[in-house]
């Protein structure tokens, strides 16, 4: 999928030094139904019932042990969380293509740098699998970086990858930055670089439990957008 056109950025519509740090899964790609079903095809393999994707997002969380912990009533054994983890990933990854962009995303990538702003992608997908799904999609120009999970137990939480990727960062200032992700850790990871963060209800949180957080909270990726720049304009 080809990047959209962009409006022309309108005057006084320009944002220079501003960065936006975007989540992926469940941000950026729309990925929650394929998300859910592969949830429920692991959880078949190893003899749990499904659930909804209300239920999902009432009860998910980072790290993932704690998440299939409010599943069963209890802590995984190390072997539970091995075969859970990898039937869910398996189950993913075979499904996966079949998720696209988020609404708008394409448009808002582009009016975001034609304003004058930067942005790049942080996320806990394997960064083997990330660049070239970001290629795939056709929206790599528009980042200064892309960092994924490098298999080094990013899965605890993204707080210090957020803070390593942000540091990275050519010529932008924690301050004037703003994570947007679709849960509660990407807030945290941001709060941890320095930077604020906008909350988006299009993956895997409710929208009860991102306001618990204390950010903004929206609906759309528009709408994270305009929450973004409102942060740092």
């Amino acid at each position: 999928m080809a990047a959209a056109a962009s409006r022309p950025a309108a005057a006084g519509d320009t944002w220079d030094g501003a960065h936006i740090v975007w989540d992926w899964n469940g941000t950026l790609l729309h990925d929650i139904d394929v998300v859910l079903e592969a949830t429920n095809a692991s959880f078949h393999e190893i003899g749990m019932p499904p659930i909804t994707l209300e239920r999902y997002r009432e009860l998910y969380c980072v790290p993932i042990p704690r998440f299939y912990q409010r599943l069963l009533g209890r802590v995984p054994s190390a072997a539970e969380w091995e075969v859970m983890d990898g039937a869910f990933h398996r189950h993913y990854f075979a499904r996966c293509e079949r998720a696209g962009l988020a609404a708008d995303c394409a448009d808002l990538l582009a009016e975001w740098t034609a304003g004058g702003g930067t942005q790049s992608v942080c996320s806990l997908a394997p960064h083997d699998r990330l660049l070239p799904w970001i290629a795939r999609l056709g929206i790599e120009g528009h980042f200064l970086r892309v960092d994924g999970d490098l298999g080094a137990g990013t899965r605890e939480g993204k707080a210090a990858a957020m803070a390593r990727h942000v540091a990275a960062l050519p010529g932008v200032a924690a301050g004037r930055t703003v994570v947007i992700g679709d849960a509660a850790d990407d807030a945290r990871a941001a709060r941890h670089a320095g930077a604020k963060a906008v909350l988006y209800t299009g993956g895997s949180h409710s929208r009860a439990s991102l306001e618990k957080v204390g950010v903004p909270v929206v609906d759309t990726l528009t709408e994270a957008v305009a929450a973004a720049r409102a942060l740092v304009v």
